[in-house]
């Protein structure tokens, strides 16, 4: 996950795709071809999204459980703001 940074959601941006489906799984990453044992806890991210046209995509991504618990607490503070419309 070298180089990741966390999005900045934009409330201004226009909302042009519509988010179909969201599944998560946590995982761990027991070695990899240059560490014998990692022991790295994860989060995948599988997403269905619908653009304008009403074409899906899947998109997927892998998150630190740190970055994972920010994405969460960000989506808990969009829905409390969508509540208030």
């Amino acid at each position: 996950m070298e180089g990741c940074s966390e999005p900045q959601l934009d409330a201004k941006a226009k909302v042009t795709n519509q988010l179909i489906d969201f599944q998560w799984k946590l995982g761990v990453a027991v070695s990899s071809d240059s560490c014998r044992s990692l022991k790295y806890p994860y989060v995948a991210v599988m997403l269905k999204v619908a653009d304008h046209s009403g074409q899906v995509k899947n998109k997927s991504f892998e998150m630190t459980i740190p970055q994972f618990q920010n994405f969460y607490r960000q989506f808990k503070e969009i829905a409390a703001v969508i509540e208030t419309v």
